[in-house]
């Protein structure tokens, strides 16, 4: 297999559930609109009363993920990823055994708390009512490796398997390994992605003690605002995002379209502190740095960067820094969808990969809501008030976390032969005008 085959990751599925859509175009148009799908928890949700707002994704009845014999005791970040993990391999016309060798089939799933709502739920029944109240399946229903296994046992995938667990930088780390399974030969096809489901009462409780959420907001869908002068928080999101990704190869010989390419990756670690991140950004300039030193490519290629953006004070200054010192005044376009999502935690990387790979496929990149008066700290090539409209030849993705972990992902046009086209749906009067997406100054 010659180098360049081996470096040639295609993404022919997506599957994503999240709180502003689970189909690929859904998902797409709705960062595009700049439609929220952040709200106020209903009465009967488990938050109720414990978060003002949060990024709300649908229900999964556990038997259409699930046969009714396998249903007890499953976490709900479990299934969220088998969810998405049926889309995304359903998108990609994939049969294992079939189309692939089960044994050239790796799964790699994150998360960051994995099923902490079932172990709470548990944990209470067990304090009132004794051991005789906990689950002989708990463990089984909410180990953080669950979501991994789940999948593979599901669709018979017994190639390589794991799953990561750096917090916020998790799903973006999950993408990451996925493309170095591909180029190294390890795998034909990667199933990879990742899956959070937070909204419960001992989490949130502990994000709100510190902090760290938005408050004060009339409108939930105001809340999110990465940025801008006026954020004081990020929003709580869940969700799941899966990719299958495979050689190039392997997609042509079964006549796969694909998405668009993974052709890069770096990761660093601030060493800094276990919540705040390096205020200099050094560390989150690094991993893209690394990104780029991985495809070969220098800054002046990348036409677009989906940031990490949290919405919080010292994050979105310290990722404007670590991009300004990576990139300097020929900044590229950047946006970050958490104004629209929330913060899925582990979820989140691979959720807004799904992004910055749609934003190269269809040569559109969604904008940030919320950003009406940007802070001057944060002074980039924002993307606001509409979506942009031109060809995305290089996007970035970029995501940190708790612990000083930091990921950053290139995605590049599709390699294979055919690639999926650009719905007319998305030929939008919603855009904003722009003689190219290629920086402009950065002002």
């Amino acid at each position: 297999m010659s180098d360049a085959a081996r470096r040639s990751a295609a993404i022919t599925g997506i599957g994503l559930v999240t709180p502003v859509g689970c189909g690929v175009e859904e998902f797409f148009e709705a960062l595009c609109a700049g439609r929220s799908g952040l709200r106020r928890p209903p009465a009967d949700h488990p938050a109720a009363g414990e978060l003002e707002v949060a990024g709300i994704a649908p229900d999964i009845d556990p038997v259409s993920v699930l046969p009714p014999k396998e249903t007890r005791c499953v976490d709900r970040f479990v299934l969220l990823a088998l969810a998405a993990a049926d889309r995304a391999i359903a998108d990609a016309g994939l049969e294992i055994g079939r189309d692939v060798d089960p044994r050239r089939v790796a799964v790699v799933l994150a998360t960051g708390g994995g099923g902490l709502e079932t172990f709470e739920q548990y944990s209470h029944a067990r304090f009132q009512r004794g051991r005789p109240a906990v689950s002989p399946y708990l463990l089984p229903g909410m180990l953080s490796n669950m979501a991994t296994a789940r999948i593979a046992i599901k669709y018979g995938a017994r190639g390589f398997s794991t799953t990561i667990v750096t917090a916020c930088a998790a799903g973006a780390q999950a993408v990451a390994e996925g493309f170095r399974l591909i180029v190294g030969g390890d795998a034909d096809v990667v199933i990879c992605g990742g899956t959070e489901s937070p909204l419960h009462p001992t989490i949130t409780s502990a994000f709100g003690n510190a902090r760290a959420l938005a408050r004060g907001w009339d409108d939930p869908a105001e809340a999110s605002r990465p940025f801008d002068k006026r954020r004081n928080g990020f929003v709580l999101g869940e969700g799941a995002g899966v990719f299958v990704v495979e050689r190039t190869a392997h997609a042509d010989a079964r006549g796969m379209a694909a998405y668009a390419d993974v052709i890069g990756w770096g990761a660093t670690t601030d060493a800094y502190h276990p919540t705040t991140p390096r205020p200099d950004g050094e560390g989150a300039a690094a991993s893209m740095t690394l990104a780029l030193a991985s495809a070969g490519l220098c800054p002046a290629d990348v036409d677009y960067v989906n940031a990490h953006g949290t919405s919080t004070k010292l994050g979105d200054v310290a990722e404007t820094k670590a991009i300004r010192a990576v990139f300097g005044d020929r900044c590229p376009a950047v946006s970050s969808i958490k104004a629209v999502t929330g913060h899925m935690l582990g979820a989140s990387g691979a959720v807004e990969a799904a992004a910055s790979a749609l934003a190269v496929n269809r040569g559109m990149l969604p904008p940030t809501r919320n950003l009406d008066d940007p802070d001057p700290d944060c002074d980039l090539d924002h993307v606001r008030g509409g979506a942009r409209d031109g060809r995305v030849a290089v996007a970035l993705s970029n995501s940190f976390a708790f612990g000083g972990h930091n990921v950053s992902l290139l995605f590049g046009p599709a390699s294979t032969s055919r690639s999926r086209c650009r719905p007319a749906a998305l030929q939008s009067s919603q855009t904003e005008p722009a003689p190219s997406i290629r920086s402009r100054g950065g002002r």
